[in-house]
């Protein structure tokens, strides 16, 4: 059990009043700590989503301690559980792609971790449809790359179609047969679980603040842990995986100067997404589907369309739109397409839909690299050595298929580290 000091520099009350009266920068609160009262660990995870937990499960196989750091109140209560909940195939991004490979892997290792783990999943299956016959080309585009990539699919007829999914409506069909759903806060939670059978320990309410390259090597990391007694406390980490989703920018810049790169080219750009939910209102046709159904998705993958997707309970829902905002923290349902367009939208596949059948669910927001409009973005999974701090692995740009590929980006990490 990893547990982090508080013993301080000077008491918590005399330096909390230090610090307010010189107004201490976080950097240097930092640097005002002893070696002696630093809390020291072997990997340092900062993010406790779905990545993060992965990241500090895969880790704490390893020799050493292990501590996963958390903002909030809890583990994954951003991206990780504001999300369609799908287990992806694998099937848009380019060949040579950390998507592509990532999520190909994280797949298989993602069903063979929810049946030993009793973690609830259902190989749903997926239909991509198009709607005209330059989506249909797409559609044979689609699976010669997936053929490419070694992830099975297939086109399906009209008449399959029209007898499988007699409420969808389509002008040709991708099928997708390894595609899934996840109930993904009990994976989070047997994730959580196995950290700690293995030694690691999740701390929570507990945000990183500072960062800096100590003179041993390793990275002293100041974080706030919201107790009004001791509000700060540093830990020294022989290697830090900066796990931090919508913050990564963030946390990564905390190590370089104002004029570094990282603060261009690690650069996240927010992307919400609205989801809806089936009321199952009166008066409307009974809409009944057996698998998840996506549109044909926009040139550059910003995003896969308002597609349809299931809960574990068999329920439909509908989403993510896209809207690019500048927060990372506007979880509002307001706002964006009135509630008639994302109807029309769907209805291209899904006629029988009316915006009366829709009610406001939950909103996600992604962390981009890829600018709006612009051209696709791979993640990045870095460790910094070339940049002068070894043992320092940034994880940036971790959008969908994150949580796909969670188990193997932790598997890469460790890898990266040993």
């Amino acid at each position: 059990m990893i547990r982090l000091l508080s013993t301080r520099p000077r008491t918590a009350t005399a330096l909390l009043l230090w610090q307010r009266q010189y107004a201490v920068s976080a950097a240097e609160r930092l640097g005002s700590y002893a070696s002696e009262d630093m809390t020291n660990v072997d990997h340092l995870v900062i993010g406790g989503g779905v990545v993060g937990l992965a990241v500090g499960r895969q880790l704490a196989a390893r020799q050493g301690n292990t501590l996963v750091v958390e903002k909030n109140r809890g583990f994954g209560m951003e991206t990780s559980s504001r999300n369609s909940e799908v287990i992806h195939a694998g099937i848009y991004y380019p060949k040579t792609s950390l998507r592509t490979r990532l999520c190909i892997e994280g797949k298989n290792m993602l069903y063979k971790y929810c049946k030993e783990h009793n973690v609830p999943f259902k190989k749903t299956g997926k239909w991509v449809v198009a709607q005209s016959d330059e989506q249909a080309e797409y559609l044979r585009q689609l699976a010669a790359h997936c053929a490419d990539v070694d992830v099975p699919v297939h086109m399906v007829s009209q008449k399959q179609a029209k007898h499988d999914e007699p409420c969808v409506q389509a002008h040709a069909v991708l099928a997708s047969p390894t595609t899934g759903i996840i109930d993904s806060h009990a994976l989070m939670s047997a994730l959580h679980q196995d950290l700690t059978e293995r030694g690691a320990d999740l701390a929570v309410g507990t945000e990183v603040q500072a960062i800096h390259r100590d003179d041993t090597g390793g990275y002293g990391v100041l974080v706030a842990t919201g107790d009004s007694d001791v509000p700060y406390m540093a830990v020294r980490a022989a290697s830090v995986v900066n796990a931090a989703g919508l913050w990564a920018d963030r946390i990564a810049c905390m190590l370089v100067p104002d004029d570094h790169e990282w603060h261009s080219k690690y650069k996240l750009h927010f992307a919400k997404g609205r989801y809806y939910l089936h009321t199952n209102s009166s008066n409307s046709p009974s809409i009944s589907v057996q698998r998840l159904v996506y549109p044909v998705p926009d040139k550059q993958i910003t995003s896969l369309g308002t597609h349809l997707t299931l809960d574990m309970g068999g329920a439909i829902r509908f989403g993510p739109d896209l809207e690019w905002v500048s927060s990372n923290t506007d979880y509002a349902t307001d706002g964006g397409e009135p509630i008639k367009k994302v109807a029309a939208a769907i209805a291209e596949y899904l006629p029988m839909i009316q915006a009366k059948d829709l009610a406001p669910g939950y909103t996600g927001i992604r962390p981009k690299l890829q600018l709006p409009g612009g051209v696709f973005r791979d993640f990045v999974i870095k460790e910094e050595s070339d940049a002068g701090f070894p043992g320092f692995v940034n994880l940036v740009g971790i959008e969908s298929p994150g949580l796909t590929s969670s188990l193997a980006i932790a598997q890469m990490v460790d890898r990266l580290l040993h």
